[in-house]
């Protein structure tokens, strides 16, 4: 018999910029883990050898992400030694990767409760440093006509009819909802601050949002991907190859409408019922259904979609029945495809905006959609909400969850 999994709490860091001069840029992925976990369990009053165990994703596993930076975290932060750690990835999915791995865990009876997350300072440990096999091992890359991302987001905007404009007015829609969610008090719940090892504050809101965007301020930037595309290595070629129906690629994604490098963590702390009795804890929602499935690995970022419609499908549900979406705006043309494949009204989709505004931590971004589209719910009276994210190398993943 399976079990009903519920979220007790969830929580983040705010999102600082990825760069030498981010308000993070002094904590490593191992200490801003650690804290995230002593958050989770100061909150809920966790003691002992509370939880199975801790399931956290991170993307660039090398260097100070290497190992089982789960495990490491662990020993980190003030948790039971007992409790062991797993780190895992899948790509931008990772955080709720490791959510959904530990409901389908508690679900099959292995466990009461998990600490799942993820984690990623991308601001000391660059995207790519891994050297992933997709990217650089011709034999596979060339026969999957591997493209960057940022060609992928371009191809979408060139198959689907995105122009310029609408991605820039997703963009600025994006920053004017993070900053209205901001000062609205929105994420006050979940939202942690990170201190510095002596204890001082070092940032306790995100860091990377822009809210004086406007439609001209986007209009000047050059498009980021074109250069790559059309001259050296020339991926645009490639993509046409693979798709000759194509006259052309239309570079129309820049720094403006793509997601921010940015660093953070989230956590989000699920168990049946006999947990949160056990604990003292009130279930906000439940998870009631997971998936992810695989998709055309050049075009890339259109997982959302058939992952979507798998869920519904897989648990007899219908778009109607969703009140809220988390759609990952990794870049802007991936949240323009989900909306008008599903003929989704803008205004259920990304309502504190997303990544466009406030960044996207690779490993983190998907516990944190989880936790944001939960705060939302409650605070607007919503029953049903759906995450989902794309991911690199043709993958997409979903999360639904309903309070209770």
């Amino acid at each position: 018999m399976t079990q009903d999994v519920y979220i007790y709490d969830a929580l983040r860091t705010p999102r600082g910029k990825g760069r030498k001069d981010g308000a993070l840029h002094e904590v490593t992925s191992l200490r801003l883990s650690a804290q995230t976990l002593n958050a989770v369990k100061e909150r809920n009053n966790l003691e002992g050898h509370a939880v199975e165990d801790v399931i956290w994703g991170n993307v660039t596993q090398v260097m100070e992400q290497g190992g089982c930076l789960a495990r490491s975290a662990v020993l980190a932060s003030d948790l039971d030694e007992r409790i062991p750690g797993l780190a895992i990835n899948r790509f931008c999915a990772s955080g709720m990767e490791a959510v959904n791995l530990a409901a389908n865990q508690i679900k099959g009876g292995a466990g009461n409760g998990y600490i799942a997350g993820g984690v990623e300072m991308m601001g000391r440990v660059a995207m790519g440093a891994d050297g992933a096999a997709i990217a650089v091992d011709p034999t596979l890359a060339m026969e999957k006509y591997f493209v960057p991302q940022g060609i992928s987001a371009d191809i979408i905007a060139t198959e689907f009819g995105f122009s310029r404009d609408e991605a820039d007015q997703l963009a600025m829609q994006s920053q004017q909802r993070a900053a209205r969610a901001w000062e609205e008090g929105r994420f006050d719940k979940s939202v942690i601050t990170v201190r510095d090892q002596n204890g001082l504050a070092i940032l306790d809101r995100d860091e990377y949002m822009r809210p004086q965007t406007d439609m001209q301020s986007l209009g000047g930037l050059n498009p980021a991907f074109q250069q790559m595309g059309e001259v050296m290595p020339g991926f645009d070629k490639v993509a046409l190859m693979k798709y000759p129906h194509l006259e052309r690629i239309n570079h129309i994604h820049h720094a403006g409408n793509s997601s921010g490098i940015v660093d953070g963590a989230a956590a989000v702390l699920i168990g049946n019922k006999e947990f949160g009795e056990q604990h003292g804890l009130k279930p906000r929602a439940r998870i009631r259904a997971t998936a992810k499935i695989g998709t055309d690995p050049t075009i890339m970022l259109t997982g959302p979609v058939p992952v979507t419609e798998k869920i519904l499908k897989d648990n007899g549900m219908t778009i109607g029945d969703i009140d809220l979406f988390e759609v990952n705006e990794a870049f802007a043309a991936v949240v323009l495809r989900f909306m008008q494949a599903f003929d989704v009204d803008d205004s259920k989709v990304n309502v504190n905006g997303g990544g466009i505004a406030m960044g996207h931590p690779l490993g983190a971004t998907g516990a944190m959609i989880i936790g944001i589209l939960l705060d939302e719910m409650e605070r607007a009276d919503k029953e049903v909400g759906l995450a989902t994210l794309c991911i690199a190398s043709g993958m997409g993943a979903a999360t639904i969850i309903e309070r209770v």
